[in-house]
């Protein structure tokens, strides 16, 4: 039997580039909200969850109004953060830890073990998980599920509203099933990447 977890980072944020921490969606973050809404409405979803930031609460709010099973749950575990230390990186990644405080870290990474702890669980029968939360998030929750590195999380990153797929199995080894994908988007609202694709 199969734990499907179905992570979908946040919709486009609105005045988000203007550094931000939080707020409402953009109007084009509403419309990618409604996108994956959308494709998921057929998943049977037992459980469902989100970060209580606004930009991922707004995007589970409109999520939920197309998916079938419980309502989505705000969840303190989903929150946005650092989920582990600079020492466990290469030397690349320095400067972007450079300013970042311990206790930013600490309270990460203890945050994200009690996540795996809640969300990353095995199960006797078929079961359907919806986590509406942050890019590092999924990152984080990526890496440990394929047993990479701890720092991997930082070369993980999802656009707004992309779909990544975990099947975690009692008796084989745990399966990305789906990373990042946002074809349910069209090209012009594909959004929170820093890098572009070859023409």
């Amino acid at each position: 039997m199969s734990h499907f977890i179905y992570l979908v980072r946040h919709g486009e944020q609105q005045n988000a580039e203007f550094g931000i921490n939080d707020g409402p969606l953009s109007e084009r973050g509403r419309a990618q909200a409604h996108a994956i809404g959308r494709r998921l409405a057929r998943v049977p979803f037992d459980q469902a969850f989100t970060s209580p930031l606004d930009r991922a609460l707004e995007t589970a709010l409109i999520i939920d109004q197309y998916t079938q099973g419980p309502a989505i749950e705000p969840s303190n575990l989903l929150f946005d953060c650092i989920p582990s230390p600079a020492e466990t990186a290469p030397e690349a990644y320095a400067s972007f830890y450079s300013g970042v405080d311990d206790s930013v870290v600490e309270a990460g990474q203890a945050q994200m073990q009690d996540a795996v702890g809640a969300f990353m669980t095995h199960t006797r029968e078929d079961q359907h998980t919806l986590l509406v939360t942050h890019n590092f998030v999924i990152g984080y929750l990526v890496a440990h599920a394929l047993e990479l590195p701890e720092w991997r999380w930082l070369t993980l990153g999802t656009g707004n509203t992309a779909l990544t797929v975990l099947r975690l199995r009692s008796t084989r080894p745990n399966e990305l099933t789906l990373f990042g994908d946002c074809s349910h988007l069209a090209d012009a609202d594909r959004t929170g990447m820093s890098w572009s694709p070859p023409v």
